[in-house]
């Protein structure tokens, strides 16, 4: 069980690497991303992402042409360890043209998905 589980743990986002657990879903967030269509650029910069998303409470508010980013927060619960994963995307239709994913497991990301909904 050691080795497969320390395998699945380094190739899923919602496992644990430390405890190789899987971890729970805590909150899952909308955002808008001030991109748009033929002019997106990735950014792996942490920072980039806290000064330019927009919090969204449904899709229907993201302007037709206009990049959405999806946050989702993972912790384990063995050792509290949190990650938020960001998915990009161009929303054409009822679908989901998918540009880029980045995980952030260091806290990078607390301030933005844990701010306040002032913020809104």
């Amino acid at each position: 069980m050691g080795i497969f589980s320390k395998l699945k743990a380094s190739l899923r986002d919602d496992w644990c690497g430390s405890c190789r657990t899987q971890m729970d879903e805590t909150v899952r967030q909308l955002y808008m991303l001030p991109m748009t269509v033929g002019h997106y650029c990735p950014h792996k910069d942490a920072e980039y992402y806290k000064r330019s998303l927009r919090r969204v409470a449904r899709r229907a508010e993201i302007p037709p042409g206009i990049y959405a980013c999806e946050g989702i927060v993972y912790r384990c619960p063995e050792c509290g360890h949190r990650v938020v994963k960001l998915l990009i995307y161009l929303p054409v239709r009822d679908r989901k043209k998918y540009e880029d994913a980045y995980l952030f497991e260091h806290g990078e990301l607390d301030d933005l998905i844990f701010r306040q909904d002032a913020g809104m």
